[in-house]
């Protein structure tokens, strides 16, 4: 069920209105329970068997280890999060095992059958955080967290896992930062006006800049992209850079907003990434609820920057390649995954060596243009996962420089990428200035952009991230 369908639409504002009924508030968390799983269950109901599956694993375990304090608690940890990753291994990259092991046989004909679920990354990592948090309790006193019922334990916890605006594409919900928010939550809390923002840019980025994007980034296909001249195959990649951002930020904005209704608060999961001058920086602005569990829960148990700087380097490639593959079972996520790796450990080496670091204007210009145009060109990778396709796509830019340029396809990519580009000056704008000027003018501004989602919304298309 996409966020831009009147079918959501419609589940929306049904489930608010029962929800904050006074009479039904001690039902609040199961009414969202049902919501979310009519959601999941939209387009493919028989996977809400395997959600349902995953859900019960995480209840059992975590409810052991958060109620027990025996030396077993070590092994049933280990089991919750191996059950999560065995899961998410057999769903995600059933194809890729067939090929390599049951080429040609019945098992491996089965196993390029089975289908990938929509949002079985986000839930099993949000489970893995769950029997992490409480084998750890780090971060929450599980006597006040775990309820003593099973029942209310798997109720919360189901809740926890399901929860429909962020289910399929994030934001990435840790268990620290949510389970100690459910409680019954009252209309008149509800922020208005923060969660408009957030929807009406979400719903605009999403409609009007990516999805008008995606039909001139989509000959970046293979073989369409051999006859573009290597103008338009530079700018189609300037465009996809835009698109991706405007599509899973949007995303993740309505995601916030939608959650903001019914009283719950999720982290931002976009900071303006691509005013980034580093890549340390980018990733700390970038889909930052997935490099933030990468670093709490794989970075930093590997040994983060405590074992030695050599050390360091290899944990931050280990990370970002497997944070590669868990987009998806191809090399060119792989590939993708190593390039971020090798250059935040190049990147850490020269700091290191040069610790006063310029903060001049210009080099700093200069360091934000190389970063958004080198992630650009990583973005590739995503865009083209047969990594040979890849090659030749680069291949073309070096060698198709002799091609007329298609004039109206620049033209429309940099008429639909300017949003992104003013959203980025409007934050480097309010980082120096007090903004004044576009605090008094935000409503008109809005007003506008609901204009814009009305009259020039591309064609719907579902969130790239959906894949994931």
């Amino acid at each position: 069920m996409l966020f831009n369908s009147f079918a959501f639409i419609g589940l929306l504002l049904i489930t608010m209105i029962v929800y904050y009924i006074p009479k039904l508030s001690k039902y609040q968390v199961g009414i969202l329970i049902v919501s979310s799983l009519i959601f999941y269950a939209w387009n493919d109901a028989p996977l809400v068997a395997l959600l349902l599956t995953s859900a019960g694993i995480n209840i059992l375990t975590s409810y052991f280890i958060g109620t027990n304090k025996t030396k077993k608690r070590k092994l049933v940890a280990w089991i919750g999060v191996s059950s999560n990753l065995l899961a998410l291994a057999f769903f995600k990259y059933a194809g890729l095992i067939s090929l390599t092991f049951f080429k040609d046989n019945s098992i491996g004909d089965f196993l390029v059958t089975i289908p990938l679920p929509i949002g079985i990354s986000f839930f099993t990592f949000q489970g893995i955080s769950l029997v992490v948090d409480v084998y750890k309790e780090n971060h929450f006193d599980n006597d006040k967290i775990i309820s003593k019922s099973l029942a209310v334990h798997a109720k919360n916890t189901l809740f926890f896992i399901s929860f429909f605006p962020q289910l399929v594409a994030g934001p990435i919900v840790k268990a620290h930062e949510f389970l100690p928010q459910i409680k019954t939550k009252l209309f008149k809390d509800i922020n208005w006006e923060k969660s408009f923002r957030e929807i009406v840019l979400g719903y605009f980025f999403k409609m009007v800049v990516a999805d008008n994007l995606k039909d001139f980034t989509y000959w970046i296909a293979y073989p369409y992209f051999e006859g573009r001249d290597s103008f338009s195959l530079i700018t189609m990649l300037f465009g996809f850079s835009c698109q991706i951002y405007a599509d899973f930020a949007g995303y993740s904005l309505i995601a916030i907003g939608i959650a903001r209704l019914f009283g719950y608060n999720l982290n931002e999961n976009f900071n303006f990434p691509y005013i980034s001058s580093s890549f340390k920086e980018f990733w700390k602005r970038w889909h930052i609820s997935l490099s933030s569990f990468l670093q709490e829960y794989l970075y930093i148990p590997l040994g983060g920057n405590k074992k030695g700087k050599y050390r360091t380097y290899v944990n931050l490639i280990i990370t970002m390649v497997l944070g590669g593959l868990w987009h998806g079972a191809a090399l060119s996520y792989a590939v993708w995954g190593a390039f971020h790796g090798f250059a935040l450990a190049i990147e850490r080496f020269f700091i290191s060596k040069n610790k006063q670091q310029t903060q001049k204007i210009p080099v700093r210009i200069f360091k934000t243009l190389f970063v958004f145009s080198t992630v650009s060109l990583a973005w590739l990778l995503f865009k083209l996962p047969e990594f040979s396709h890849v090659v030749e796509y680069l291949k073309c830019i070096a060698l198709n420089s002799k091609k007329a340029p298609s004039l109206g396809l620049i033209l429309s990519i940099m008429i639909f990428s300017t949003p992104v580009i003013l959203h980025h000056l409007y934050y480097i704008y309010i980082s120096n200035y007090e903004g004044r000027i576009i605090h008094k003018i935000k409503f008109a501004f809005y007003g506008m952009l609901l204009f814009l989602i009305l009259t020039n919304s591309g064609i719907p298309g579902s969130f790239i991230y959906f894949q994931f």
